[in-house]
């Protein structure tokens, strides 16, 4: 609120008291309509004040101080003041901030509007019952706003209305009163008491006319004020016996009340000295919270009458009714003791008067006061303003969390209070205003090795022995995606066995988040990289939720034996956060792949024979079968066996080597076409194998040889129709080249006289060429070349072709493909040439 706002809101609210706290400048009022000044206000900081300031400025927190004065008993929703405008603030940021009153008692007797932005009474407030005697009559309240955080005072001072009339204790007062008694002796009656206060209190006492006394009123320090009767005219017993009087007692109020008492005096016989204290004041000290029946003081009368009427009885006269209840006198011995429960919190000083009384009716007054001392009998309470919870676990160190007020009702050292934080947490505790302050952190917080926090905080007197107060606060830290997904393993080994079945799982990847809800939640991502020049997903596929990969086709260990790929844990967050693992799959091989026998070969027209000639020793090598298996391991392990042989005696072969070995000496009586059947077979579970036929013929010449090996007639045909079909499909290639040529010829004419036509016509030519169009120079339209083998034998009725293959000087090429007769091959004595068609 700026001083012209604090002038309009005087100006418009007259029947209103306000005081505010303001840094240090001078506000002058105007009145509008005389353009005279109302009031000057001067507020002025002592050093106590400058100090609370500079804590409000450096813990960010808004403070202010408003002050009403309303009366009391008003109606429930009756308007206090409107407590936006006097603190400066617009609806909005009440509602924004979830403006709210906070105190720390029982009965809240006020209500703030946030949607009017003004204060409303919520309970019936009534003076009396609120403070009892004591003025002024206030009470205290914080208003709260949050984001940022603000806190403002409010104190609502309560004006007394008079709405009480004093009463006495008593309908009737007894006197008995000597008619003896001297001119000008005095009789103290009875006080009455009127709960109001101020002018609305207690203010003057009437005494009915009558001719013997007169009526004198006095004050006690307390402001309290008592009436006593003085003797202007000597009793006469036997004119009047008994006298009865009124005493009315009036407050101050418009229209004003009052309390009526009867006095009823007896005149009594003569007693001529009244009792009287050796002391006028009475001074004693007493603990709170003292035992019953403690002695405080002991008053003493004297009486210098003898007899009944020097007899002194003492007793306790006007005191308040709840002083009445904690202390009593012995009515002989005047020994003054507790009674009742003492608290310094609620009198720290009792005043009472002590009359003495003898026999004769006359008595005398003397005052006590009693100092209360105060123990450590009230441990600090602690009060929550505002706390907030979740936190988030990266908010910066020094951040907010929570308000609390801290009260002690002792005083001296038994109210300083001093507080703290009971374990070892990450949190301090900051004092910004007095009896208040903040809790905030210390630290970085980490949701992952501490979610929730049980903050203890203990508030602590300086009494002997000091009394604390502890309150726990349960502080739970939201999560924010600070940690990316963590695979199990560095590297994750798999084997599968070759030709598996698509979609079998292979493995499973794991990975933890330790955030949680969705920063926590994984996704497994497949690195689509490329693997031999195709995507890695064309062999594998991950599950995204399972984190299960599975083989997508089926692998061969003879085109691959190793997959190494990448999957990425992506968690859910925002920004996500991502791992990457490397997997290595291994293909393990089976024995799929049966031996292959690369030599000798076998031709579908010929068989390959080896020559022994009959002068070979024992251990001739007669060849050697060579065969290979694709596997690997032991089921690329290969045995070789002789299955079947012409003579069985004569043949052995190498288990290891597939050495083929005579084991004896070869006689004439050898046959020359020795027929051996060869089994290659793996070492794989179960094992795979494969035959071949090796033809040897023992002879120590070719004319030997071919005498034995001759033709068959179904081999001549079979022969004169191959080459039949060979020499077709020469004819059939020949002619469609030539054309081919021809017509590219033709075409590459009529193009050359198109250009020319165009050229003399002055045209541009813009030549065409056909997509698939060969350059003249390369190999014509036919992509492929096929090369042909044309070998003459020496018969001129027929003649073989075939692919030429390499052959070592021993071999003999005979025809015998499905019969037992030989034949000697062209390429023994026929001349071959080769020869390229395209």
């Amino acid at each position: 609120m700026n001083k012209i706002h604090l002038e309009e809101w005087i100006l418009l609210n007259p029947e209103r008291r306000i005081s505010v706290l303001f840094p240090p400048w001078k506000i002058s009022l105007f009145d509008m309509a005389y353009q005279q000044p109302l009031c000057k206000c001067r507020v002025y900081f002592g050093p106590q004040r400058v100090m609370l300031l500079l804590l409000l400025y450096s813990f960010n927190i808004v403070a202010g101080q408003i002050r009403y004065s309303i009366p009391e008993e008003m109606k429930k929703g009756s308007l206090i003041g409107n407590i936006a405008q006097d603190l400066g603030l617009d609806l909005k940021r009440l509602r924004s901030g979830r403006a709210r009153i906070v105190t720390g008692e029982s009965i809240q007797y006020t209500e703030l509007k946030t949607d009017k932005g003004i204060l409303v009474v919520n309970e019936r407030i009534d003076r009396e019952q609120l403070c009892g005697d004591v003025t002024p009559c206030s009470f205290s309240f914080e208003i709260i706003l949050e984001n940022p955080m603000e806190l403002h005072h409010i104190t609502i001072e309560v004006l007394d209305v008079n709405d009480h009339h004093p009463v006495f204790k008593k309908t009737d007062i007894m006197l008995d009163i000597s008619e003896s008694a001297n001119v000008g002796a005095r009789f103290v009656l009875d006080s009455a008491e009127d709960l109001d206060v101020g002018v609305n209190g207690l203010q003057n006492y009437v005494l009915t006319s009558n001719d013997n006394f007169v009526l004198k009123q006095h004050v006690n320090p307390d402001g309290s004020k008592y009436a006593e009767m003085v003797l202007q005219k000597q009793l006469d017993r036997e004119e009047a016996p008994h006298i009865a009087l009124k005493l009315i007692a009036v407050d101050g109020g418009n229209p004003p009340r009052s309390g009526t008492v009867n006095i009823n005096i007896n005149v009594l016989d003569a007693n001529d000295n009244a009792p009287a204290f050796n002391q006028t004041v009475y001074k004693a000290t007493v603990t709170e919270n003292a035992a019953k029946g403690t002695n405080i003081i002991t008053v003493n009368a004297t009486d210098p009458d003898s007899g009944s009427n020097g007899y002194i009885t003492y007793s306790i006269s006007n005191v308040k009714s709840n002083v009445a209840d904690l202390l009593s006198i012995d009515q002989v011995s005047g020994v003054l003791c507790v009674s009742g429960p003492i608290d310094f919190e609620k009198d720290k000083k009792i005043e009472l008067r002590i009359d003495a009384k003898d026999q004769g009716g006359l008595t005398d007054s003397s005052k006590v006061i009693i100092e209360v001392i105060d123990v450590n009998d009230n441990a600090p309470t602690i009060s929550v303003m505002s706390f907030t919870s979740p936190v988030s676990e990266d908010s910066p160190p020094g951040t907010t969390i929570g308000i609390i007020n801290v009260k002690d009702l002792d005083s001296g050292d038994n109210g300083q209070v001093t507080c703290k934080i009971e374990q070892n947490a990450p949190f301090r505790i900051k004092s910004t205003l007095r009896n208040y302050y903040t809790l905030v952190t210390d630290t970085v917080l980490d949701r992952e090795t501490v979610s929730e926090h049980n903050i203890t905080v203990v508030a602590t007197d300086a009494g002997m022995p000091p009394l604390s107060t502890k309150r726990t606060f349960n502080l739970k830290v939201s999560d924010v995606n600070d940690n990316a997904p963590v695979f199990s393993q560095n590297i994750y080994n798999a084997f599968i066995a070759e030709n598996n079945s698509p979609g079998v799982s292979l493995l499973t990847v794991r990975a933890k988040d330790p955030d949680e809800n969705q920063n926590a939640r994984i996704s497994y991502i497949l690195d689509d990289s490329a693997l031999d020049g195709s995507p890695v997903s064309h062999c594998v596929s991950v599950c995204a939720e399972s984190g299960v990969i599975h083989a997508v086709r089926s692998f061969d260990y003879e085109q691959v034996k190793q997959l190494v790929f990448v999957v990425k844990a992506q968690d859910g967050g925002s920004p996500p956060l991502s791992s990457n693992v490397t997997v290595k799959l291994m293909i393990q091989d089976q024995n799929d792949n049966p031996p292959q026998v690369l030599y000798p070969v076998q031709t579908g027209g010929s068989v390959v024979a080896e020559m022994v000639p009959r002068s070979a020793d024992v251990g001739y090598l007669v060849t050697k079968v060579v065969a290979v298996d694709v596997d690997s391991g032991q089921n690329a392990w290969l045995s070789y066996k002789l299955q079947k042989a012409t003579d069985r005696a004569l043949f052995e072969v190498g288990l290891q080597n597939g050495e083929i070995r005579t084991i004896r000496q070869v006689t004439d009586k050898d046959a020359v076409k020795q027929r051996l059947t060869v089994i290659v077979e793996d070492n794989g579970q179960p094992s795979r194998s494969a035959t071949v036929i090796v033809n040897v013929a023992v002879a120590d010449s070719f004319p030997e040889v071919l005498s034995e090996f001759t033709d068959f007639t179904h081999d001549k045909e079979y022969n004169d129709n191959l080459t039949f079909y060979l020499v077709l499909a020469l004819a059939v290639v020949s002619f469609l080249f030539i054309t081919c040529l021809v017509v590219i010829i033709s075409v590459k004419i009529y193009r050359w006289r198109q250009s020319r036509i165009l050229y003399h016509s002055n045209l541009p030519v813009i030549p065409y060429y056909p997509p698939r169009y060969s350059d003249t120079l390369g190999t014509g339209t036919l992509q492929h070349v096929y090369n042909y083998e044309v070998c003459r034998t020496t018969d001129s009725r027929k003649s073989d072709m075939k692919y030429m293959q390499p052959i070592s000087q021993s071999l003999v090429s005979v025809d015998g493909a499905g019969t037992d007769t030989p034949q000697v091959d062209n390429q023994l004595s026929g001349n071959c040439s080769q020869m390229s068609t395209l």
